[in-house]
Order: structure tokens, then sequence, then C-alpha cells
């Protein structure tokens, strides 16, 4: 592909629109800026942050989306990557214990510390504390040659991976054999082996069904520990605005890109209902699906409605985000409920979609860390259950769930809840196909399954168009807030190679 090194040619190829201000389009657009492009950042809602947009209410402050704050080393990477730090913009803290399981016979909490981890997993198991070692020490090496080799692969080409100490290293990653198999190889009672496939759930798909390489995730959770920003998740999002401010990006809140103009294998601008952009580079963060089919013409789009709709998605949710006038007792800042067959809940998101007839969730309460995200003596409660994407979504489904959450909630803290709710609102497919143009209301993006790793995601590069790109978590790497920081530093970097600035 020649480029135009005219005075013309510098000025338009460095001019990059970035289409979505998610935690990918935030990452790749404060990257571009920091080479010197002029990065254009349009977001079809009325605040930056994509899935990990706040709600307020009665001086409440819910996270809307994630809310696990995993692989610090992931965005420490991002900021000093800008010359930044994360102490620069935001306070972290380690949380301890990391989080609470609860099962139908009783509850157990996470230590931060090894020892004590080690410690918990002996009285569970006899034996299980020197397994534990030997997992995570496998896990650890997983974790270092994936997260800083492999997930930083566009993923274009199968050369990328000719490399022999990459291919030796992949052969003890374990690439072909499920979690499930995995984690049973260590451990024996069903308590540790929940806990060591939870997970993986972050991935969109049943230990069964994904690869023992992201065993990885283990030493995320159990090594490198569960963290909090103060203000919530969303404080990740404010402070990376700030830093595009600082870079110069220009952030265009409510501008929903309807249609691009073409020059032929290139796109010249990008139009929303406002304006239109006129740019050298297209990256895409919006929902790659809804890009691909709908607003691309036929010809250049990268797949047929028949391959999308063979792909294995990820989970969809539906939320609660509770406001309660009163401190509720027995509450950790993380719970999660395996108190139900977890291999039925599985079943009826992946193999049978339906909506659960019994099912698990789990219970965020930030205000039991962070006095700032609800009125002094409350409580700010978010809820999810993790459903099948494409199906069903009603108030009157919505209502039942809730009531079935209720109970349980109500049981396991031993006090009415129900009468002291305060601010309430739900969220599931019809809100994120609305809010999102999520494909088939999922939540979490594309599920990682063998099929669906490296190569075999959708590809970040359009096939047809000289300079239009795609990041976020339906491409490499895949779902989750850390590889979602990583899909931006990617693209970015491709379009480094692709479109360099003269000077």
């Amino acid at each position: 592909m020649p480029i135009d090194k005219s005075y013309y040619g510098r000025v338009v190829h460095s001019r990059v629109v970035v289409i979505g201000a998610g935690f990918s389009g935030l990452s790749c657009a404060c990257h571009l800026a920091k080479k010197g492009y002029a990065v254009t950042l349009l977001e079809k809602n009325d605040q930056a942050g994509g899935r990990a947009r706040v709600y307020q209410d009665k001086g409440f402050t819910w996270d809307m989306g994630p809310s696990w704050y995993w692989m610090p080393d992931v965005f420490e990477r991002f900021f000093n990557s800008i010359g930044k730090q994360v102490s620069d913009y935001y306070q972290l803290d380690r949380l301890d214990p990391s989080y609470r399981v609860q099962f139908k016979d009783g509850s157990i909490d996470i230590p931060a510390k090894m020892e004590e981890l080690e410690a918990l997993f002996e009285s569970i198991e006899s034996g299980s504390a020197k397994k534990l070692r030997a997992f995570l020490k496998q896990a650890k090496y997983k974790y270092d040659v994936g997260v800083k080799k492999l997930v930083h692969k566009p993923s274009r080409s199968l050369t990328e991976f000719i490399d022999m100490k990459l291919l030796l290293g992949l052969l003890k990653m374990d690439v072909f054999t499920s979690v499930s198999k995995h984690v049973r190889k260590y451990f024996k009672d069903e308590r540790l082996i929940q806990l060591m496939e939870f997970p993986v759930l972050f991935l969109g798909a049943t230990a069964e069904n994904t690869p023992a390489l992201y065993s990885l995730m283990n030493y995320a959770d159990l090594s490198l520990g569960t963290w909090y920003p103060k203000g919530g998740m969303n404080a990740v999002v404010k402070s990376m605005v700030e830093l595009a401010n600082e870079l110069g990006v220009e952030l265009k809140l409510n501008e929903e890109v309807k249609s691009f103009e073409f020059d032929q294998k290139r796109v010249v601008s990008v139009k929303t209902k406002k304006n239109e952009y006129r740019c050298g580079v297209v990256v895409a963060g919006a929902d790659y699906h809804h890009i691909d089919q709908y607003l691309l013409p036929e010809e250049f789009r990268n797949y047929s409605k028949k391959y999308w709709n063979s792909r294995t998605l990820a989970p969809s949710s539906l939320l609660f985000y509770l406001g309660v006038d009163k401190k509720l007792p027995n509450l950790e800042h993380h719970t999660l409920f395996f108190d139900e067959d977890f291999g039925l809940h599985a079943k009826e998101i992946y193999e049978t979609p339906k909506w659960p007839s019994k099912p698990l969730i789990y219970l965020s309460a930030t205000s039991r860390t962070d006095d700032t995200v609800a009125p002094k003596g409350m409580e700010n409660l978010v809820v999810l259950i993790p459903v099948a994407p494409d199906i069903e979504d009603s108030e009157e489904i919505r209502e039942r769930y809730f009531n079935i959450i209720m109970d349980k909630l109500e049981r396991y803290i031993g006090e009415n809840i129900r009468d002291h709710i305060i601010s309430k609102r739900s969220y599931a497919h019809t809100d994120f196909i609305h809010d999102y143009h999520s494909f088939k209301g999922n939540a979490y993006g594309l599920a990682n399954t063998l099929k669906q790793t490296a190569i075999l995601k959708p590809s970040l590069k359009n096939k047809h168009l000289d300079n239009f790109y795609y990041t976020g978590q339906l491409t490499v790497p895949g779902p989750g807030v850390p590889p979602s920081l990583i899909s931006g530093e990617v693209v970015a970097g491709q379009v480094t190679k692709d479109f360099p600035i003269f000077t």
C-alpha cells in the first residue's frame, strides 16, 4: 500500500478517528496521540467508559459493568507506556479478603496473603497447599508467556507465532486440554474445584470448553490479587479520559457513528448525526458485529451473517443496581454465590440457552470499602446473574428474578432488604443492545474457546479497506478490561506500522 509522503498526505493520514470510548478505544486513542497522531474519539453515549459507565441516583454511585480489578500490571503498563503511573491518577488498594464464596453449607473468604491462602486450602483438602504452589507456579509461567507475549500479537498471520521459544512455551501451556481437566489433576474437593474454575467465567465459556492455558487467570486472581480503585472502576475511565485530554485527544460525546464515506479502498470520513470527520485511519472500538453488518456496505464487510451466527458468545447478564437505606451485616466487597448447581446453570447458558432455573449470583457491595459511593449509613449493591445471550428479555422476567434474588439475599443476610430499597434499576439484554449495539445482547464479547483464540478470532484489520481497524472484546486478545487495554495498544501499534507519520 503506497504512502502519500506529500504534505497533504502527511496531514490526512495522521488524522485518526476512533469509534467508541470504552477501555479499548481510550487505550488506542491515548497510544496514538502519544505517537503524534491527531485523534478524534467518538462516543455514542453521554459519558465515556462503554460498559464501564456509572449510574447515579439519590446519592448512590454504581459501576454499571466491570467491577473486578485484576492484573494490576496491565493497568500499570498502560500508564507507564505514556510516561505516567497509576498512582498519578487514582488510589488503588488491595482487598483482603479478596472475595467471599458462599456455598450451600457455608462460606469461605479468600485471603490476600499466600501463606493464609495455602492454610485455607490445606484445611479443606489435605495436601492441597503443596498442590496449590505447583499449580500457581505453572499458572505464573502461562501468565508470563501468555500476557507478555501471546496477547500482544496482532494475530494477523500465523507467521507471528513462528518463534522457537514461543512454540516450545506453547507446548507447556496446556492449549489442548481444558481448564476443567487441568484443575482436577490437582484438586478433588468440589469447593476448591469451583474456586479454581470460576475465574474463566470472565472469559465467557465453561471450564470444560476453555483451554487450560487460561489457568493463568488463577495466577491473576490468587497471586496478583483483587484490587479496588477508590471511586470504583469508572475512576479508571475518568483517569484515562484525563490522560487523553492531556495528550490532545478530541473526545466527542453523544456522537453515534451512522455511516462512512469511501474513496476506493479507503475510508475518508466518518459521519455522525451531527458532524462529519475527515480522516486517514479509522479504528472501530464499538461493537464489531454492528460495524461490520450494519454500518459497512456489503463489499467492505469482513464476515457474513452466517459466520457471526456461528460464533460462541460470552454470556449476557441480568443486573440490578440497588440503593439500600441501611447498613447490611455479613457483606464483603465481592461475594460469589455457588449455592446452586454450577453445571446446570452453565448448561442453561451455553448448551440449552434459557433463563436459569436455579441461578447463581454475584453480589458487589463497594460501599463496604468506599465511603464515596453511597450516603452515610447506606449500601450500594450490584447483583448480577450470568445468563445466555439472545433470549427473551421482559420486565416480567426481570421482576421474577429480582424476587428470587431477594429471597436468597434475605436468607443469607438474615434481614429484610426489600423494604429498605430506595433506588432500583434493572439492566439486561435489551439495554446492552440499545446502549452498545451489543451483538445478541451479550455482556462480555466473544467466548475464549480454542476455536476462537488468536488468529481464529475476528481480525483486527478490515480485509477490504486499507485504513480500517477494529479493537475491543470481539477481536484479539479477548474479553475483559485488561485484554481491552491491550487490544487498544496492539491496534495502535498496527496503525503506526501501516501509517507512519513522516516529518
